[in-house]
């Protein structure tokens, strides 16, 4: 039985400070002050529970499993295995059936999750009375198979990159509104822990005014035999692949965004796609933003560090800590970064929507919106220059070509 929509769709340890504010010798009413304030947040820190109603994760045990959502995996491929993982974990969702053109592939999962297997999307659409379905396929291929399961009035949660393609991103939109389901991106650092954390802390002032935001994703990785690298197939390199990352949490973080510019690194593994990418962009509300992508060099043991007028504040792989500029210490507010939960949060952010409980994390104009500011990167990446950042409105606009 199908669940009508109620809703229209749409291995690091963090550095630590060097120095620091003395405790020796007699207290002050400065002093006195400041400790009140780094208590404060202490308790703030511990107590607040905004992230986790964000995240509906206060309810994690309360829906019937004969009542969940059933879903449908498209793909069966590396990130597929992490979401088995999470699924095995969830709480508001269970996996029923999984296609992939490699049927091997498919069994696998089916006989480790008990659930039917297929050798392609349109069979298991037919076959199988899916509420919702997962796209984990390569790029390319998003647009033509998200459609055909909307068609099919199931709803969707697409891996990134949401499209190569802004047409085909406004497409697959309009065919989300036209149907009435759902239609997410998938982009698993909006539902880490310490994400939500971190935007629960600049919230309550505790940064001041924002200044600076900094994220980097720069790994060393072979990409020379990996679809990830082939254009035709992932629509460019680190820059659409890492970089949907980085324009989600910028829009997370500092809202709509004004403009980019984008510098290109070596090409130190031979790819015909670019592989480091040093992105600029200014926020609407006039942040400047620094994003450091690349597969050719690990550089710093953080992934998000953002600056205020008050304070800053730094998101780490195995750590998180909140700096009081006024202080001076460091204080600790989460262990960093968890795949596997980060998906299971978003699976379950998806199916709670899809009855009606909570809003969608990450809208389809959201996911549009990534793919509108992608382009721009690669324009401003060709062109070496400043380029305006249009809305998901003035898409129509912009076209991409990256050669």
């Amino acid at each position: 039985m199908k669940i009508e929509p109620k809703l229209r769709g749409q291995t690091e340890v963090l550095p630590q400070a060097n120095g620091g504010v003395s405790t020796d010798g007699p207290v002050s009413p400065d002093n006195v002050i400041d400790a009140r304030k780094i208590a404060g947040l202490r308790q703030f820190i511990s107590t607040q529970s905004h992230w986790l109603h964000e995240l509906g994760l206060e309810n994690f045990s309360r829906v019937d499993r004969k009542h969940l959502p059933r879903f449908g995996m498209v793909g069966a491929g590396a990130i597929a295995q992490t979401y088995l993982q999470a699924f095995a974990h969830c709480s508001d969702a269970r996996l029923v059936a999984v296609a992939d053109c490699r049927i091997d592939a498919a069994h696998r999962i089916a006989e480790r999750m008990r659930c039917r297997s297929y050798d392609r999307a349109a069979r298991m659409i037919s076959d199988c009375a899916l509420d919702a379905a997962i796209v984990c396929t390569p790029p390319v291929s998003h647009p033509e198979i998200c459609m055909q399961l909307m068609e099919g009035g199931i709803h969707v949660l697409c891996e990134k990159p949401f499209s190569i393609e802004t047409h085909a991103a406004q497409k697959m939109l309009e065919t989300a509104q036209r149907t009435g389901v759902k239609l997410t991106m998938a982009s698993k650092f909006r539902y880490v822990e310490d994400v939500i954390r971190a935007k629960s802390i600049i919230a309550s002032g505790g940064l001041g005014d924002l200044v600076l935001f900094e994220n980097v994703f720069a790994q060393r990785v072979d990409m020379t035999s990996r679809w990830n690298s082939k254009q035709e197939i992932s629509g460019g390199g680190v820059l659409i692949d890492n970089g949907a990352h980085s324009v989600d949490l910028m829009h997370y973080f500092l809202g709509p965004l004004a403009e980019v510019h984008a510098l290109e690194g070596i090409r130190s593994q031979g790819l015909s796609v670019e592989e480091t990418v040093f992105l600029f962009v200014r926020s609407a509300s006039n942040v400047v933003c620094h994003i450091d992508l690349s597969w050719s060099m690990k550089k710093r043991d953080s992934f998000l560090d953002i600056y205020g007028t008050r304070g800053a504040l730094s998101v780490g792989w195995k750590r998180s800590s909140y700096l009081d500029f006024a202080h001076g210490e460091w204080i600790p507010f989460g262990n960093g970064y968890n795949k596997v939960k980060a998906f299971r949060h978003q699976i379950e952010n998806f199916s709670r929507a899809i009855r009606g409980e909570e809003p969608l994390l990450i809208t389809g104009e959201d996911a549009v919106n990534s793919v509108s500011i992608i382009e721009s990167g690669y324009k401003a990446l060709q062109q070496n220059r400043w380029v305006p950042i249009a809305s998901h409105l003035d898409l129509p606009l912009i076209r991409r070509n990256i050669n």
